[in-house]
């Protein structure tokens, strides 16, 4: 059996575990559910829990500090793969904001995309009756957590579009201003060679640590720490379609499918910033 084939059987047998008790009660209670069970909750679909062999979201959220008393704002949350278990996760006890598209953008797909994540988060009060959405649209629109600041921001898999837009840098330094002094900011981004051009990362969809660091830098923040957790060494990021030719986006249809299945998503670098004192 293929190594994705059976990564796959394994991970769809973990959604058939029920969401435990405590879920079903708003008020709060007094247990915490944990990541690990938040993710095969079924809550999530049999796609969204098959990722998670290749997202390692245990492993990530723990390298950043995340605890369920901290007041997270999620960056571009998108079609809500890291809310599902980031939303759930905070309920109880600390506070969710997703720093979404915003509904003045000149975008139509990010105007549906946050149409989409709204009814997503509609749907299910239980789980996601507390978030909050806010917008983020340079630079007009900054106003991304609480007045008295966020505890920690979390992005996956969003430089490479900030970059095309040309947005990354105000991006970064919506982010800083948005953090308490000591707030963490994590950074999961599909991972270029150091000495890939910026239109190279642009077109191609991976992004260079190096990149990631100087622009974080420049923003305000301390480079803390970096975590191998989401390297995949399969990925030769050489593809015909760049990063989209690998799972899940399959860019190139039946084509190769297999040879890119086998490989599975993207070498992605795991960067940990703080804000530092002034």
């Amino acid at each position: 059996m293929r190594p994705y084939k059976a990564n796959l059987i394994a991970l769809l047998t973990l959604s058939m575990i029920s969401w435990p008790s405590t879920a079903a009660d708003p008020g709060g209670g007094t247990s915490l559910l944990s990541i690990k069970e938040i993710m095969v909750g079924d809550h999530r679909s049999a796609q969204n829990i098959a990722r998670n062999g290749f997202r390692n979201p245990v492993e990530t959220l723990t390298f950043f500090g995340l605890t369920p008393d901290m007041t997270l704002i999620e960056i571009g949350p998108s079609g809500a793969w890291y809310t599902e278990i980031l939303a759930p996760y905070m309920r109880d006890h600390g506070r969710y904001y997703g720093a979404h598209f915003s509904p003045n953008s000149g975008n139509e797909f990010q105007r549906r995309s946050l149409e989409s994540f709204e009814t997503k988060m509609g749907s299910n009060p239980t789980l996601y009756g507390k978030a909050v959405i806010r917008h983020l649209l340079p630079p007009n629109e900054l106003a991304i957590g609480p007045l008295e600041g966020a505890d920690i921001a979390l992005t996956f898999r969003n430089v490479h579009n900030w970059m095309a837009r040309g947005e990354d840098e105000a991006f970064f330094n919506t982010f800083y201003a948005a953090l308490k002094t000591g707030g963490i900011l994590g950074v999961v981004e599909h991972r270029a060679p150091d000495s890939a051009s910026r239109q190279e990362m642009i077109d191609n969809g991976y992004v260079s640590e190096a990149f990631v660091i100087e622009i974080a830098t420049r923003a305000g923040f301390e480079f803390v720490a970096s975590s191998e957790v989401n390297a995949n060494m399969k990925d030769t990021k050489d593809h015909p379609e760049g990063v989209w030719t690998l799972p899940p986006s399959f860019r190139m249809g039946d084509k190769d499918r297999e040879k890119y299945a086998a490989i599975g998503e993207s070498d992605r670098m795991t960067l940990k910033f703080v804000k530092p004192e002034n």
